[in-house]
């Protein structure tokens, strides 16, 4: 139905179907690194890569990226499932990748599934699905990463970064800065994702400091 409508729909739903199923990953250690826009999520993992002589991936990944802004004026739904395949597209790249390398990835299925919940759930952060629901737990059939990073700034300075840029608002870094509510269930939802849990960085400090602090939390909980 959809891909009647929206010709790139049928081009993502083919490189899904070439993905194989239950990925396994290789032998090097996979980061994700998840949070706001404007958090310091780019800096960050692109001075990790080159400190480990790894291998950076995004989500969604390069194959599909440039049908993002279609999918993002799509209602919530189809967008949802755009970046849901994306993630499990961008699981055969890691799969392959991380026998190569490290692999650093800029954001993955947390940021799907945070935005997921906080854009059908309105009001405050109590209103929230419980800790325990399931909708906080990892899909089973993907490829799962060893350390997921959460880094959080605080609100006004990560929107002074954010201005600092001059980039473009997408429709959610506008939803957030203008709905503290939406920003709070979206770190929340976050913070309460299990198998694997977010290990949260204050990426507030120095892009040095930022740094410094994770390469230590890899270093204590991959095998590098």
């Amino acid at each position: 139905q959809c891909a009647a409508r929206i010709p790139e729909a049928g081009a993502v739903l083919d490189l899904l179907e070439k993905c194989p199923e239950h990925q396994k990953k290789g032998d090097f250690p996979v980061v994700v690194f998840e949070g706001l826009d404007a958090t310091g999520k780019t800096t960050v993992t692109q001075s990790v890569k080159n400190t480990l002589n790894g291998i950076l991936l995004r989500s969604p990944p390069a194959c599909i990226s440039q049908w993002r802004t279609i999918f993002d004026d799509e209602p919530a739904p189809i967008k949802r499932a755009f970046y849901a395949a994306g993630n499990y597209i961008l699981a055969s790249e890691i799969a392959k990748a991380s026998t190569q390398a490290p692999v650093i990835i800029d954001r993955y299925w947390h940021s799907t599934a945070a935005y997921t919940i906080a854009t059908e759930i309105n009001g405050k952060v109590q209103d929230l699905p419980p800790v325990s629901d399931e909708v906080y737990q990892w899909p089973e059939d993907l490829l799962k990463p060893d350390l997921v990073l959460l880094l959080t700034v605080d609100p006004e300075e990560r929107i002074q970064r954010h201005r600092r840029r001059g980039l473009e608002k997408t429709k959610e870094e506008a939803e957030l800065e203008a709905n503290s509510l939406f920003r709070q269930r979206v770190e929340e939802s976050y913070r309460r994702m299990v198998n694997p849990a977010c290990q949260e960085v204050d990426a507030s400090p120095s892009k040095e400091e930022v740094l410094q602090t994770v390469l230590e939390l890899i270093k204590k909980h991959c095998a590098l």
